[in-house]
């Protein structure tokens, strides 16, 4: 008994063409009728002008929480990544004395840094603010608030978490950044 072989030529491409041809007007055909007669767009985009600055960009509680939640762990995980990166470099051990010591002075530092930027975040939700990112780098302080009010921050409010940063840190009033969230 002969096996049958499989080749594909110019009729069986044409063929195939065809019937996706087909599938697809059959397809179009369907659609028409089950809209009545028009075919439904399934997104409307509108055209807005919006300012990028207003908390109305932010709409869910959950991405807010979602939002505070990751910013944590990426802090964490990028400051956890830098110690690493530093007692690879003490443990290597071509470095001298000197490299190891200044090392070590890197890596408290930024083991303090940690510490008061999670001093400073209990401090903010104690004064009454829902949620807290705080992040220091030594010269400069960016802390994203919720404050839970479509109006934004008050500047009686961003006066409390500037008193609130500026009893644990030294930083120089125009390197703080307070941002807020709705």
């Amino acid at each position: 008994m002969k096996k049958p072989t499989l080749i594909i030529g110019k009729k069986q491409i044409l063929l195939a063409g065809m019937t996706l041809v087909l599938g697809l007007a059959i397809y179009i055909n369907y659609a028409y009728s089950a809209a009545g007669g028009k075919i439904k767009a399934t997104d409307v985009v509108k055209n807005q002008s919006v300012n990028y600055g207003q908390s109305q960009l932010v709409s869910k509680q959950s991405e807010d929480t979602d939002y505070f939640a990751k910013a944590r762990i990426d802090r964490t995980t990028s400051r956890d990544e830098a110690v690493q990166t530093l007692k690879s470099i003490i443990d290597g051990g071509d470095a001298t004395d000197e490299e190891k010591k200044t090392v070590s002075q890197k890596a408290q530092t930024i083991t303090g840094l940690m510490e008061t930027e999670s001093k400073i975040e209990n401090l903010v939700k104690a004064a009454g603010f829902k949620d807290c990112v705080v992040y220091l780098d030594g010269k400069s302080a960016n802390i994203v608030v919720k404050t839970g009010e479509k109006d934004g921050l008050m500047a009686s409010e961003a006066a409390k978490i500037k008193d609130i940063l500026l009893s644990e840190v030294s930083v120089a009033n125009e390197n703080i950044r307070i941002f807020d969230v709705a």
